[in-house]
């Protein structure tokens, strides 16, 4: 087993515990707002990031052993739900769309591929560009406001 960095390591853990938190959020969300395609919406981010948890616990423990989950989607993470269920579903698609954009700062900066392993760079890559290509989807839905 090739080991990651410590910090590389930590990154990957910070990213695989937000993407935790994200998954509950959008769970919650979707049960937060009466426009359909809203909920449909959030409930296929939410299963996405399930497959995200997925692929990066299977990438932590392949080359780290491990990985570190601490805490509880109540702690915080990308997208803060906890503040906007009482608000409208425009409150929410402005905090996902903040909250996405922080994802992407964060597989940026973790995603060194001379740091990392193949498949790693890989997993976050494919999962940066699907969370890209949600910030873009989005646009529609908004449309459907």
């Amino acid at each position: 087993m090739k080991d990651y960095p410590e910090n590389i390591g930590k990154q990957i853990n910070s990213i695989l515990e937000k993407n935790i938190y994200a998954q509950q959020g959008f769970d919650k969300a979707s049960k937060h707002t009466d426009n359909l395609s809203l909920a449909e919406y959030f409930r296929s981010l939410s299963a996405e990031r399930k497959k995200f948890i997925k692929e990066l616990r299977a990438e932590l423990i392949y080359f780290k052993g491990e990985y570190e989950e601490t805490g509880t989607a109540d702690d915080g993470g990308w997208v803060d739900f906890k503040s906007i269920f009482t608000s409208d579903d425009e409150s929410m698609l402005e905090e996902y769309i903040r909250g996405e954009k922080e994802a992407l700062k964060e597989y940026d900066e973790t995603c060194r591929p001379d740091q990392l392993p193949e498949t790693t760079t890989y997993v976050l890559r494919t999962q940066y560009d699907k969370i890209q290509s949600g910030l873009i989807e989005v646009n529609s839905i908004e449309d459907l406001q």
